[in-house]
């Protein structure tokens, strides 16, 4: 896991063609107005999804993980707690191939993401994205799938 300030995108574009597109797109994109769903970059190798959306209630949390993607999620406004972990840490779940989604238990350590901010996690990496810090408050969010192979 990366997390860093959007300004610093320039330290990670030797990471491949596909991280310096999604970079970029995060850069050049007014994602304030941008509208919520998801963008096409480069099909199914690189898309972004533009969300909008409450942040949750701590018993409303869910790990996950991917084998596919990873996600390189960037705060627009409002802020959230975000859980990670070690994958030792955990036990794996049911894996939903079609939306590269694999359910975990076991328990992390949380940051607190805030607007100009990412977090890059790559496939594996236990994660749990979307917690209220107090109550639950509107944020916007930018995850950018990324596919490695």
């Amino acid at each position: 896991m990366i997390a860093d300030r959007l300004a610093n995108a320039h330290r990670y574009l030797a990471l491949g063609p596909r991280f310096a597109r999604a970079f970029d797109y995060l850069t050049r994109t007014d994602l304030a107005a941008a509208a919520e769903g998801r963008a096409d970059i480069d099909g199914a190798s690189l898309y972004a999804m533009i969300q909008r959306y409450t942040s949750k209630l701590p018993q409303d949390g869910v790990w996950e993980a991917h084998r596919v993607y990873a996600d390189l999620q960037y705060m627009v406004s409002g802020e959230e707690r975000f859980g990670v972990g070690a994958i030792e840490r955990f036990t794996r779940g049911a894996y939903d191939a079609e939306r590269d989604f694999e359910a975990l238990a076991g328990d992390g350590d949380f940051l607190r993401i805030q607007p100009g901010r990412f977090l890059l996690l790559w496939p594996g990496e236990p994660h749990m994205p979307g917690m209220a810090i107090g109550a639950p408050a509107p944020v916007q969010k930018v995850v950018v799938k990324i596919r490695v192979d």
